[in-house]
Protein backbone atom coordinates (compact mmCIF):
# COMPACT_ATOMS: atom_id res chain seq x y z
CA UNK A 1 0.00 0.00 0.00
CA UNK A 2 1.04 3.34 -1.07
CA UNK A 3 -1.37 6.27 -0.32
CA UNK A 4 0.09 9.71 0.08
CA UNK A 5 -2.23 9.28 3.70
CA UNK A 6 -0.62 6.49 5.51
CA UNK A 7 -1.82 4.79 8.72
CA UNK A 8 -1.80 5.12 11.16
CA UNK A 9 -4.02 8.53 11.52
CA UNK A 10 -5.89 9.73 14.44
CA UNK A 11 -9.49 11.27 13.12
CA UNK A 12 -10.32 14.69 13.79
CA UNK A 13 -12.43 15.12 16.37
CA UNK A 14 -15.14 17.30 17.83
CA UNK A 15 -16.21 19.04 20.89
CA UNK A 16 -19.59 18.95 22.62
CA UNK A 17 -21.62 22.57 22.49
CA UNK A 18 -25.23 22.95 23.70
CA UNK A 19 -27.18 23.85 20.57
CA UNK A 20 -27.06 24.23 16.50
CA UNK A 21 -24.51 27.17 16.10
CA UNK A 22 -25.26 30.10 13.86
CA UNK A 23 -22.84 29.36 10.89
CA UNK A 24 -21.63 33.31 10.67
CA UNK A 25 -20.26 33.14 13.76
CA UNK A 26 -17.91 30.56 12.20
CA UNK A 27 -17.39 31.23 8.72
CA UNK A 28 -19.82 28.93 7.05
CA UNK A 29 -20.74 25.46 8.71
CA UNK A 30 -21.40 22.38 7.17
CA UNK A 31 -24.13 20.42 8.85
CA UNK A 32 -24.52 16.57 8.93
CA UNK A 33 -26.18 13.74 10.92
CA UNK A 34 -23.87 12.09 14.14
CA UNK A 35 -23.79 8.45 13.45
CA UNK A 36 -23.61 6.15 16.25
CA UNK A 37 -21.38 3.46 15.14
CA UNK A 38 -17.56 2.36 15.51
CA UNK A 39 -15.24 5.32 14.15
CA UNK A 40 -13.07 3.98 11.14
CA UNK A 41 -10.83 5.25 8.52
CA UNK A 42 -10.70 3.46 5.44
CA UNK A 43 -7.74 3.21 3.68
CA UNK A 44 -7.56 1.76 -0.34
CA UNK A 45 -5.00 1.29 -2.86
CA UNK A 46 -6.31 -0.95 -5.39
CA UNK A 47 -7.12 -4.51 -3.84
CA UNK A 48 -5.17 -3.61 -0.47
CA UNK A 49 -7.91 -2.03 2.06
CA UNK A 50 -7.09 -1.40 6.16
CA UNK A 51 -10.00 -0.16 8.47
CA UNK A 52 -8.19 1.72 11.23
CA UNK A 53 -10.26 2.66 14.41
CA UNK A 54 -10.34 5.87 16.40
CA UNK A 55 -7.34 4.85 18.17
CA UNK A 56 -5.14 3.81 15.25
CA UNK A 57 -6.06 -0.10 16.19
CA UNK A 58 -6.91 -2.33 13.04
CA UNK A 59 -10.86 -3.18 12.38
CA UNK A 60 -9.99 -4.87 8.95
CA UNK A 61 -10.25 -8.70 10.37
CA UNK A 62 -13.90 -7.90 11.80
CA UNK A 63 -15.38 -6.70 9.01
CA UNK A 64 -14.42 -8.95 5.87
CA UNK A 65 -17.84 -7.65 4.19
CA UNK A 66 -16.73 -4.07 4.08
CA UNK A 67 -13.36 -4.89 3.03
CA UNK A 68 -15.31 -6.68 -0.21
CA UNK A 69 -17.18 -3.43 -0.10
CA UNK A 70 -14.40 -0.83 -0.16
CA UNK A 71 -12.90 -2.96 -3.14
CA UNK A 72 -16.17 -2.73 -5.24
CA UNK A 73 -17.38 0.52 -4.69
CA UNK A 74 -15.06 2.99 -3.52
CA UNK A 75 -12.17 4.48 -5.62
CA UNK A 76 -8.86 2.86 -6.56
CA UNK A 77 -7.22 4.94 -4.24
CA UNK A 78 -8.34 6.83 -1.55
CA UNK A 79 -8.36 7.62 2.54
CA UNK A 80 -11.94 8.14 3.71
CA UNK A 81 -13.08 9.42 7.19
CA UNK A 82 -16.19 7.79 8.24
CA UNK A 83 -18.47 5.46 10.55
CA UNK A 84 -18.89 1.90 10.90
CA UNK A 85 -23.04 0.89 11.90
CA UNK A 86 -25.40 -1.74 11.36
CA UNK A 87 -28.76 -1.40 11.34
CA UNK A 88 -31.42 -3.91 12.18
CA UNK A 89 -34.50 -3.10 10.63
CA UNK A 90 -34.98 1.31 10.33
CA UNK A 91 -32.36 2.03 13.47
CA UNK A 92 -28.46 1.53 14.06
CA UNK A 93 -28.19 -1.02 16.82
CA UNK A 94 -24.74 -0.52 18.99
CA UNK A 95 -25.12 -3.06 20.96
CA UNK A 96 -25.33 -5.58 17.65
CA UNK A 97 -22.58 -3.60 16.30
CA UNK A 98 -20.45 -4.03 19.56
CA UNK A 99 -20.94 -8.41 18.92
CA UNK A 100 -18.85 -7.75 15.47
CA UNK A 101 -15.70 -7.48 17.39
CA UNK A 102 -15.09 -10.81 18.34
CA UNK A 103 -11.71 -13.05 18.32
CA UNK A 104 -12.63 -15.92 16.99
CA UNK A 105 -12.47 -16.52 12.65
CA UNK A 106 -15.48 -18.23 12.33
CA UNK A 107 -17.99 -16.12 14.63
CA UNK A 108 -16.60 -13.22 12.75
CA UNK A 109 -17.65 -15.02 9.13
CA UNK A 110 -21.04 -15.90 11.05
CA UNK A 111 -21.76 -12.39 12.28
CA UNK A 112 -20.61 -10.85 9.11
CA UNK A 113 -23.38 -12.66 7.15
CA UNK A 114 -26.01 -12.61 10.16
CA UNK A 115 -25.45 -8.95 11.19
CA UNK A 116 -23.49 -7.22 8.18
CA UNK A 117 -22.07 -3.96 8.52
CA UNK A 118 -22.07 -0.79 6.36
CA UNK A 119 -19.46 2.06 6.33
CA UNK A 120 -21.22 5.62 6.09
CA UNK A 121 -18.02 8.05 4.58
CA UNK A 122 -18.43 11.80 6.02
CA UNK A 123 -14.81 13.15 5.10
CA UNK A 124 -11.82 12.73 2.36
CA UNK A 125 -8.11 13.19 3.34
CA UNK A 126 -6.69 11.71 -0.12
CA UNK A 127 -7.82 10.62 -3.36
CA UNK A 128 -5.56 9.25 -6.18
CA UNK A 129 -2.05 10.43 -5.61
CA UNK A 130 -3.45 13.72 -3.77
CA UNK A 131 -3.62 13.98 0.07
CA UNK A 132 -6.89 16.72 1.19
CA UNK A 133 -5.81 16.55 4.34
CA UNK A 134 -4.78 20.60 4.38
CA UNK A 135 -7.58 21.29 2.08
CA UNK A 136 -10.83 23.41 3.50
CA UNK A 137 -13.55 21.30 4.37
CA UNK A 138 -15.89 22.43 1.28
CA UNK A 139 -13.33 21.58 -0.70
CA UNK A 140 -13.18 18.04 0.80
CA UNK A 141 -16.76 17.67 0.82
CA UNK A 142 -16.94 18.40 -2.65
CA UNK A 143 -14.07 16.44 -4.26
CA UNK A 144 -15.82 13.65 -1.95
CA UNK A 145 -18.87 13.94 -3.04
CA UNK A 146 -17.95 13.19 -6.83
CA UNK A 147 -16.10 10.77 -6.21
CA UNK A 148 -18.55 8.73 -4.36
CA UNK A 149 -21.51 10.03 -6.47
CA UNK A 150 -21.94 6.26 -7.77
CA UNK A 151 -22.95 5.00 -4.25
CA UNK A 152 -26.74 6.62 -4.88
CA UNK A 153 -29.12 4.41 -5.58
CA UNK A 154 -26.63 1.39 -4.82
CA UNK A 155 -28.50 0.86 -1.37
CA UNK A 156 -25.02 0.43 0.44
CA UNK A 157 -23.15 -1.46 2.21
CA UNK A 158 -20.99 1.85 1.39
CA UNK A 159 -22.50 5.08 1.91
CA UNK A 160 -21.61 9.14 1.62
CA UNK A 161 -23.63 11.15 4.45
CA UNK A 162 -25.92 13.75 3.28
CA UNK A 163 -25.01 17.47 4.69
CA UNK A 164 -26.67 21.03 4.77
CA UNK A 165 -25.74 24.34 5.43
CA UNK A 166 -28.73 25.69 6.28
CA UNK A 167 -29.12 25.55 10.47
CA UNK A 168 -33.07 25.05 10.19
CA UNK A 169 -32.87 22.16 8.45
CA UNK A 170 -29.52 20.56 10.87
CA UNK A 171 -31.57 21.54 14.06
CA UNK A 172 -34.74 19.34 12.13
CA UNK A 173 -32.23 16.45 11.62
CA UNK A 174 -31.62 17.04 15.71
CA UNK A 175 -35.07 15.73 16.31
CA UNK A 176 -36.44 13.49 13.65
CA UNK A 177 -33.01 11.40 13.04
CA UNK A 178 -32.67 10.44 16.86
CA UNK A 179 -35.98 8.18 15.98
CA UNK A 180 -33.65 6.25 13.53
CA UNK A 181 -30.88 6.27 16.10
CA UNK A 182 -29.23 8.80 15.36
CA UNK A 183 -27.05 10.14 18.25
CA UNK A 184 -27.34 14.17 17.27
CA UNK A 185 -25.63 16.76 14.90
CA UNK A 186 -22.13 17.18 13.68
CA UNK A 187 -20.98 20.83 12.41
CA UNK A 188 -17.80 21.38 10.53
CA UNK A 189 -16.38 24.57 9.81
CA UNK A 190 -16.48 24.94 5.92
CA UNK A 191 -12.62 26.66 6.08
CA UNK A 192 -10.78 23.99 8.76
CA UNK A 193 -8.44 21.68 7.22
CA UNK A 194 -8.64 18.04 8.52
CA UNK A 195 -6.53 18.34 11.86
CA UNK A 196 -5.82 14.60 13.15
CA UNK A 197 -6.52 14.48 16.62
CA UNK A 198 -7.98 18.05 17.09
CA UNK A 199 -11.22 18.83 18.38
CA UNK A 200 -12.13 21.16 15.39
CA UNK A 201 -16.03 20.07 14.83
CA UNK A 202 -18.34 20.70 16.93
CA UNK A 203 -21.25 17.87 18.35
CA UNK A 204 -24.89 18.80 19.03
CA UNK A 205 -25.88 15.95 20.72
CA UNK A 206 -28.68 15.04 23.09
CA UNK A 207 -28.99 15.34 26.80
CA UNK A 208 -31.62 14.38 29.28
CA UNK A 209 -32.25 13.69 32.65
CA UNK A 210 -34.22 10.80 34.97
CA UNK A 211 -34.68 10.48 38.31
CA UNK A 212 -32.75 6.65 38.94
CA UNK A 213 -32.48 4.31 42.01
CA UNK A 214 -28.96 3.66 43.44
CA UNK A 215 -28.81 -0.07 43.72
CA UNK A 216 -25.36 -0.81 44.85
CA UNK A 217 -21.39 0.68 43.56
CA UNK A 218 -18.66 -0.69 42.43
CA UNK A 219 -15.14 0.19 44.38
CA UNK A 220 -12.34 2.36 42.40
CA UNK A 221 -9.42 0.66 40.96
CA UNK A 222 -7.01 2.81 42.69
CA UNK A 223 -9.40 1.86 45.91
CA UNK A 224 -7.58 0.16 49.32
CA UNK A 225 -8.56 -1.11 52.63
CA UNK A 226 -7.09 2.04 54.25
CA UNK A 227 -8.55 4.58 51.53
CA UNK A 228 -11.68 2.95 49.85
CA UNK A 229 -12.85 4.97 46.56
CA UNK A 230 -15.89 4.61 45.13
CA UNK A 231 -15.76 3.62 41.49
CA UNK A 232 -19.20 4.00 39.66
CA UNK A 233 -22.58 4.02 40.87
CA UNK A 234 -24.89 0.77 40.10
CA UNK A 235 -28.37 2.50 38.55
CA UNK A 236 -32.07 0.94 38.33
CA UNK A 237 -35.41 1.78 37.28
CA UNK A 238 -38.90 0.15 37.75
CA UNK A 239 -40.55 -1.64 35.41
CA UNK A 240 -44.19 -2.16 34.53
CA UNK A 241 -44.15 -4.76 36.73
CA UNK A 242 -42.38 -3.17 39.68
CA UNK A 243 -39.12 -4.95 39.30
CA UNK A 244 -36.19 -3.17 39.73
CA UNK A 245 -33.76 -3.27 36.61
CA UNK A 246 -30.18 -2.56 35.99
CA UNK A 247 -30.56 0.67 33.74
CA UNK A 248 -26.72 1.57 33.93
CA UNK A 249 -23.92 3.69 35.97
CA UNK A 250 -22.57 6.99 37.07
CA UNK A 251 -18.96 7.72 36.97
CA UNK A 252 -16.12 9.91 36.61
CA UNK A 253 -16.20 11.53 40.28
CA UNK A 254 -13.17 13.61 41.60
CA UNK A 255 -10.96 11.28 44.28
CA UNK A 256 -12.60 13.62 47.18
CA UNK A 257 -15.87 12.41 45.75
CA UNK A 258 -14.76 8.94 45.30
CA UNK A 259 -14.40 9.20 49.23
CA UNK A 260 -16.99 11.07 50.02
CA UNK A 261 -19.50 8.69 48.43
CA UNK A 262 -18.23 5.80 49.73
CA UNK A 263 -18.78 7.35 53.38
CA UNK A 264 -22.27 8.25 52.77
CA UNK A 265 -23.36 5.13 51.03
CA UNK A 266 -22.31 2.70 53.88
CA UNK A 267 -25.74 3.05 56.19
CA UNK A 268 -27.09 1.15 53.07
CA UNK A 269 -25.13 -1.37 52.13
CA UNK A 270 -27.18 -4.47 52.56
CA UNK A 271 -26.81 -8.88 52.34
CA UNK A 272 -26.83 -9.49 48.64
CA UNK A 273 -29.69 -12.12 49.39
CA UNK A 274 -31.54 -8.96 50.79
CA UNK A 275 -31.65 -6.86 47.83
CA UNK A 276 -33.78 -6.68 44.56
CA UNK A 277 -30.80 -8.63 42.53
CA UNK A 278 -29.88 -11.24 44.88
CA UNK A 279 -31.45 -13.50 42.55
CA UNK A 280 -29.03 -13.14 39.62
CA UNK A 281 -26.34 -13.97 41.97
CA UNK A 282 -26.90 -17.63 40.04
CA UNK A 283 -25.22 -15.84 36.68
CA UNK A 284 -21.54 -16.48 36.19
CA UNK A 285 -20.59 -16.42 32.61
CA UNK A 286 -23.55 -16.05 30.70
CA UNK A 287 -25.20 -12.39 30.67
CA UNK A 288 -28.38 -11.94 28.68
CA UNK A 289 -29.54 -9.36 31.04
CA UNK A 290 -26.58 -7.19 31.23
CA UNK A 291 -26.79 -8.65 34.80
CA UNK A 292 -24.70 -6.56 37.19
CA UNK A 293 -21.31 -8.66 38.66
CA UNK A 294 -21.34 -11.09 35.28
CA UNK A 295 -18.86 -11.22 33.07
CA UNK A 296 -19.30 -10.30 29.33
CA UNK A 297 -16.77 -10.26 25.89
CA UNK A 298 -16.05 -6.68 26.78
CA UNK A 299 -15.34 -6.99 30.49
CA UNK A 300 -13.08 -10.42 30.69
CA UNK A 301 -10.73 -10.18 33.66
CA UNK A 302 -11.90 -7.11 34.95
CA UNK A 303 -13.88 -7.53 38.96
CA UNK A 304 -17.61 -6.32 38.19
CA UNK A 305 -18.43 -7.92 42.27
CA UNK A 306 -20.50 -4.69 43.23
CA UNK A 307 -21.46 -3.59 46.81
CA UNK A 308 -25.31 -3.55 47.04
CA UNK A 309 -26.97 -1.18 48.90
CA UNK A 310 -30.89 -1.03 50.00
CA UNK A 311 -33.10 1.02 46.96
CA UNK A 312 -33.90 3.83 48.97
CA UNK A 313 -32.28 7.02 47.66
CA UNK A 314 -32.84 8.23 44.40
CA UNK A 315 -30.56 10.28 42.14
CA UNK A 316 -30.85 12.86 39.41
CA UNK A 317 -28.53 11.87 36.59
CA UNK A 318 -28.02 13.27 32.87
CA UNK A 319 -28.29 10.86 30.07
CA UNK A 320 -27.97 11.35 26.04
CA UNK A 321 -30.20 8.20 25.00
CA UNK A 322 -31.13 4.84 25.51
CA UNK A 323 -29.97 1.58 24.19
CA UNK A 324 -33.09 -0.75 24.56
CA UNK A 325 -33.74 -0.96 28.28
CA UNK A 326 -30.40 0.79 29.37
CA UNK A 327 -28.60 3.95 28.96
CA UNK A 328 -26.87 3.84 25.94
CA UNK A 329 -23.59 5.70 27.66
CA UNK A 330 -22.20 6.91 30.84
CA UNK A 331 -24.75 8.74 33.36
CA UNK A 332 -23.86 12.11 34.63
CA UNK A 333 -24.28 12.63 38.52
CA UNK A 334 -26.16 15.76 38.62
CA UNK A 335 -27.82 15.96 42.48
CA UNK A 336 -29.22 13.77 44.77
CA UNK A 337 -32.88 13.78 45.10
CA UNK A 338 -34.22 13.16 48.72
CA UNK A 339 -38.00 14.50 47.35
CA UNK A 340 -38.61 11.31 45.32
CA UNK A 341 -39.65 8.07 46.33
CA UNK A 342 -37.68 5.51 45.04
CA UNK A 343 -40.79 3.45 43.72
CA UNK A 344 -42.11 6.73 41.89
CA UNK A 345 -38.71 5.95 39.59
CA UNK A 346 -39.83 3.96 36.54
CA UNK A 347 -39.54 4.12 32.50
CA UNK A 348 -42.13 5.72 31.89
CA UNK A 349 -40.90 9.14 32.66
CA UNK A 350 -38.27 8.28 30.38
CA UNK A 351 -38.78 10.40 26.89
CA UNK A 352 -39.25 8.35 23.77
CA UNK A 353 -37.88 9.95 20.71
CA UNK A 354 -40.32 9.60 17.05
CA UNK A 355 -39.40 6.50 15.30
CA UNK A 356 -37.70 7.40 11.92
CA UNK A 357 -36.45 5.04 9.11
CA UNK A 358 -32.94 5.12 8.69
CA UNK A 359 -33.55 4.54 4.95
CA UNK A 360 -35.06 7.88 5.14
CA UNK A 361 -31.87 9.76 6.38
CA UNK A 362 -29.40 7.51 3.79
CA UNK A 363 -31.11 8.53 0.72
CA UNK A 364 -31.15 11.78 1.24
Amino acid sequence: MDLPVMPPVQPMLAKAVKGVPDPAAHGGLSFEPKWDGFRCLVFKDGDDVELTSRNTKPLTRYFPELVEAARAQLPARCVLDGEVFVAIGRRLEFEVLQERIHPAASRVTMLAEKTPASFVAFDLLALGDESFVDRPFGERRAAMAEALAGLAGQGGPCHLTRTTEDPAVAERWFHQFEGAGLDGVIAKPLGQPYVPNGRTMMKIKHERTADVVVAGYREHKTSTPERPLLGSLLLGLHDDAGELQHVGVSASFTEKRRADLIDELQPFVVDIRDHPWGRWNEFLTANPDRVPGTQSRWSQGKDLSFTPLRPERVLEVKYDAMEGRRFRHTAHFKRWRPDREPASCGYDQLEQPVSYDLAEVLSG
